[in-house]
Formats: C-alpha cells, sequence, structure tokens
C-alpha cells in the first residue's frame, strides 16, 4: 500500500512550518492562524465548535485561544441566552491580519497545485474529502475515549 497518510502529513507539516516562519511578525505561532481564520470566518462560534473543525482536543483549543485572546487577536463574549457559553470573535488587531493569513493560503494553493488540471485538482479536492470523512469516524469515536481495534 502507498504510503498516502505520510505524504499528507508531510504536506501538512511543511506548509505549517512555512506558516508558522511567516505569520511570527503578527506574533501567531503554532498554528494560532487556524483558529483565527475560522474565527474571523464564524464570528460567533463557541471553542468546542471550534476545536472540532480544526479536530483537536478542547485543551489544544483552549491553550490556542487563551494566546490569541492575550495577544489581543480575538476576545470572548457571553451568549445573550446562555452566561456560561463564550462566544469568540476576531478583535481589529485580529480582522486586520486576516487577509494576510488567507493569501498565504491562497499562494500556498497555488504553489502546492502547480502542474495540475482543472479536473485533477477538483478530483485530489473530492478524495481528500473522502479521506478525511473516513478519519472522522475514527476522530470522533477516540475523542470520546474509546480505543480503536487493529
Amino acid at each position: 500500500m502507498k504510503e498516502i497518510l505520510r505524504e499528507i502529513g508531510m504536506i501538512a507539516r511543511a506548509l505549517d512550518s512555512i506558516s508558522n516562519m511567516e505569520f511570527k511578525e503578527f506574533d501567531l505561532t503554532k498554528g494560532q492562524y487556524l483558529y483565527l481564520v475560522r474565527i474571523c470566518e464564524n464570528p460567533g462560534i463557541i471553542q468546542e465548535k471550534l476545536a472540532e473543525m480544526i479536530k483537536v482536543d478542547r485543551t489544544t483549543a483552549a491553550r490556542a485561544i487563551k494566546k490569541l485572546e492575550l495577544n489581543g487577536f480575538i476576545e470572548k463574549k457571553d451568549d445573550s441566552h446562555n452566561k456560561k457559553i463564550k462566544k469568540l470573535y476576531p478583535t481589529e488587531k485580529g480582522t486586520q491580519v486576516f487577509p494576510f493569513i488567507i493569501r498565504e493560503n491562497e499562494h500556498s494553493n497555488t504553489v502546492a497545485l502547480a502542474g495540475f488540471s482543472e479536473t485533477e485538482i477538483e478530483t485530489i479536492y473530492e478524495l481528500l474529502q473522502r479521506v478525511r470523512k473516513n478519519i472522522e469516524k475514527d476522530w470522533d469515536f477516540v475523542k470520546k475515549g474509546n480505543k480503536r481495534e487493529y
């Protein structure tokens, strides 16, 4: 069997490393830009939904969110109906950085997909979505404290 997941992992780590270096000037590190982008795209999102969207555990999400809040990129606001719920919103600083992150993402996509036809790009996208959906089943299962059988 081809080592597809190793290839995906190497691509993800390389892009993450590039982004961490390029976003250092904004004091965005260790993948915090992922959280900021999702919050900018979904203002008012709650922490649990954000963690699920990015596919990380709640503790990891909480650390990244806390750093973004301390650095002035996001703010938490009480839900008007339930005071226990904190909604996440980008601050002006976060909103100003957002277009730079999107430009970097678009550039990385262009570089990664250079030489591929539109049909090939669509096929890659559809196949990767299928891979993600397959993995999400195990992610949900393990997230609930279960152990997979190999």
